[in-house]
């Protein structure tokens, strides 16, 4: 492979860190204006994303569309295609228009979304809502990551982007909540409550100033002057592309996007399906549960208190990297990027083995935990990564290639996961198998309507749900699919590991065998 040139080997070099006051100091009023502004965004976006597949698969007399989880992996299948490729498409496009204008339209495009959702309760509604804000989301991003990038410098950017990462996880933490209690009275109150929350970022973007705008401009100026001749948008991007440095990262970050996002399509419906959060409840309330309606709401319970709902336990994910993020990026700050992110991936292939081995609550809480541990030591660094190495001119070209492996990871996990959740881990499926091979009528097990399979074989055995679920989870290999993504996920950390080692070589000066500052 061709070595990359000075440039690119100066910028593949870490930089030692500021300490943790005087980085948090050096951080600007931008920094925290797009940190607001991403804050907003996720809340509103997490509010739907988290309870996406519980909608999407709730029976039609729950209020919900009735889809099987096989037909749920084409929604995530379509909704991760436009939200993976939007920004690497538009990213070069946002260095140039300015970010202040994408983040606008960003914004009103992902108003429409919610609002379609909201007023088109059907499979394809919600489909064509979830692609018009996967566009949406894909025009957002690269305009305030390349804010963010331009707003720090090497020596505080470990922390800028740990804090970014916890800041932006209040509004994801905040979102599922929110859902969890909306989703209660109608399902619609949830999409219209994110609508008006994404609003308030046209009132942030009042305080907002783009960085280095007069350079921008400049530049503009001697385009259009005939001064400077400003290439192809494309062939710029494909030159970039090339670079092997660029393009080997994102060839293992693939991997590594595939088994992370199954936390957040498949678990889910898991928890829902086989783990009796009550147990939870009844540790920290007592028998009767909890009465206090702070609590409910913060834990993300049901309105009676009894137990904790799907992705109210999902969201201690958020919590803890809202909470403890700066911690994380201090450390992280002190390894090679590439050594914290195999730490990351490292973290979330035991979480995934936990979650597979047992239904527990609490060993579900627990892996859930891990995977969070991994995820900060793992996903800021990503960016970080590539944003350091990005000449300064195309940032936002950078962090828009950036989703490029979230394209392919997340696209084939939103298709190939659900897919493998509804065949050998999906409640409804294996209550189906269970109804023919016990005699029941395969006409009688066809007309039962999608999602309450489980229901009509408790009357049929007239056991408990309770005690169904146990002989469901004892008949089959449920941990299956948590075991694939364990198995990608130590893939993934060999990948980094062999990668780091050879971007260790390209930093040093040909023919040089000095030691070098730690790089990768």
């Amino acid at each position: 492979m061709t070595r990359p040139d000075q440039s690119d080997s100066h910028a593949i070099q870490d930089v030692k860190q500021l300490g943790l006051a005087a980085s948090i100091a050096s951080l600007g009023y931008v920094f925290w204006i797009v940190g607001g502004m991403e804050m907003v965004e996720r809340l509103a976006y997490y509010g739907v994303r988290a309870v996406s597949g519980l909608y999407v698969t709730a029976p039609v007399s729950e209020g919900g569309l009735g889809v099987t989880a096989e037909d749920l992996g084409w929604i995530f299948f379509i909704w991760a295609l436009f939200q993976s490729l939007v920004p690497a498409l538009v990213g070069g496009l946002s260095d140039r228009l300015g970010y202040k204008r994408t983040i606008f339209l960003s914004t009103v495009v992902k108003i429409a979304s919610y609002l379609i959702m909201a007023n088109f309760p059907t499979f394809w509604g919600f489909t064509i809502g979830a692609v018009v804000l996967a566009i949406g989301t894909g025009i957002f991003k690269p305009g305030i990551q390349g804010t963010l990038v331009k707003a720090t410098n090497r020596q505080n950017s470990s922390m800028a982007w740990g804090i970014f990462y916890q800041t932006v996880n209040i509004g994801g933490w905040m979102g599922p909540l929110l859902a969890a209690q909306m989703r209660q009275l109608a399902w619609s109150n949830v999409f219209y409550a994110c609508a008006a929350i994404i609003s308030i970022n046209f009132l942030l973007l009042l305080t907002y100033k783009e960085p280095h705008i007069e350079e921008r401009l400049e530049h503009q100026r001697k385009v259009k002057a005939g001064e400077i001749d400003q290439g192809n948008l494309i062939h710029d991007s494909l030159a970039e592309l090339a670079k092997p440095h660029l393009w080997v990262f994102l060839a293992i970050m693939s991997g590594f996007w595939f088994m992370f996002n199954a936390l957040f399509d498949i678990l889910p419906l898991h928890i829902r399906d086989w783990v009796d959060t009550s147990v939870i409840v009844t540790r920290l309330f007592g028998p009767d549960g909890a009465t206090s309606s702070t609590a409910i709401f913060l834990l993300g319970m049901n309105q009676e208190g009894t137990r904790i709902m799907p992705e109210g336990l999902l969201n201690v994910n958020a919590g803890m990297i809202m909470i403890t993020c700066f911690l994380f990026a201090h450390f992280s700050g002190k390894m090679r990027a590439t050594n914290s992110m195999i730490l990351g991936t490292i973290l979330t292939a035991a979480a995934f083995t936990l979650i597979g081995f047992s239904a527990g609550a609490w060993a579900c809480l627990f892996g859930i935990m891990i995977f969070s541990a991994g995820e900060m030591f793992s996903s800021p660094k990503f960016s970080e990564f590539i944003g350091n190495f990005a000449p300064e001119d195309k940032k936002a070209m950078y962090l828009g290639f950036s989703n490029l492996p979230l394209a392919v990871g997340w696209v084939t996990e939103g298709y190939v996961g659900a897919k493998l959740y509804g065949k050998f881990a999906a409640k409804e499926t294996l209550a189906r198998e269970w109804l023919a091979g016990n005699g029941m009528a395969p006409e009688q097990i066809a007309a039962i309507p999608t999602g309450e399979a489980f229901t009509r074989l408790v009357e049929f055995t007239g056991q408990s749900p309770e005690s169904m679920t146990q002989i469901l989870y004892e008949a089959n290999n449920i941990g299956v699919v948590w075991y694939l993504m364990a198995f990608i996920a130590v893939g993934a950390a060999f990948g980094l590991f062999f990668y780091g080692r050879w971007i260790l070589t390209l930093a040093m000066p040909s023919g040089s065998q000095a030691a070098q500052p730690a790089v990768g």
